[in-house]
């Protein structure tokens, strides 16, 4: 059975919390999906420290013993993620910014492929279409491929003609996430070969060779791989990514 869970970064069981229960409702009607809802309040979660060790000797050389590793387990047994915040300061939640900075050494080495994103963001009045595109490209650069999320108004008192119109964007997301979920992964995108082909110059060419992003890559034969994840690139993709390593070597 296929696997999406909810990281919720809101503080409380309200109107982020009701969209992700309306959202789980929906796709669950599409197919045979098991559906956990998971709240970030609920798990101790460190501040970051700056430190570095994750980066240059691993992640399980972190000084901070607390729940990163029980979220990053639950994020590798589903198939697909939904990243819900609320909008606050025109940012996402402390909870959710904070379970990025633990996660950062992913952006390094990305592992979480075949798997599917998305983004809710509930708000009072506007900037949430800039947070649903941040999550997404916080999903991607953990190796997610993300499908359009929603912005969805919550301002108090919430009107019927929002709660309507809340739905119709839930639902619409949810059949878009839905298919991103069966479809499989796309071919990636200029941009993120591109990321892929230049960072692995600098990994190779820059970083100490016991530096754990140089293992990890190594270990996964990326140093010669078209992609971090086994794809057929079309010809002018090929083209632009033979342009991109030269450019790697020449900076």
């Amino acid at each position: 059975m296929t696997k999406v869970i909810a990281i919720i970064g809101s503080p409380r069981k309200k109107e982020t919390y009701g969209a992700v229960l309306k959202f789980g409702e929906y796709i669950k009607s599409y197919g045979e999906i098991e559906f956990e809802p998971i709240f970030l309040h609920d798990y101790n979660l460190e501040f970051c420290t700056g430190c570095k060790l994750c980066f240059d000797k691993g992640e399980e050389y972190c000084p901070l013993k607390d729940d990163r590793d029980v979220l990053m387990e639950k994020i590798s047994q589903s198939n697909g993620v939904i990243f819900a915040s609320p909008n606050y300061a025109f940012h996402v939640s402390a909870q959710m910014k904070n379970l990025f900075d633990r996660l950062a050494f992913l952006f390094h080495r990305p592992r979480f492929w075949g798997k599917a994103c998305t983004a809710i963001v509930t708000q009072g009045i506007f900037g949430g279409d800039k947070i649903v595109k941040y999550l997404n490209s916080m999903g991607e650069n953990l190796g997610f491929y993300s499908s359009c999320g929603c912005v969805l108004q919550t301002l108090e008192p919430t009107t019927e003609a929002m709660r309507i119109k809340n739905d119709r964007k839930i639902k619409k997301a949810a059949e878009s996430f839905y298919k991103a979920l069966t479809n499989g992964a796309p071919s990636p995108s200029l941009f993120r070969i591109m990321m892929f082909r230049m960072s692995r110059t600098m990994i190779g060419k820059l970083q100490n060779k016991e530096y754990r992003d140089y293992r990890y890559f190594k270990e996964l034969g990326w140093f010669e791989s078209d992609y971090y994840y086994p794809v057929t690139l079309g010809f002018f993709k090929k083209i632009w990514g033979s342009f991109f390593d030269f450019i790697g070597n020449k900076r």
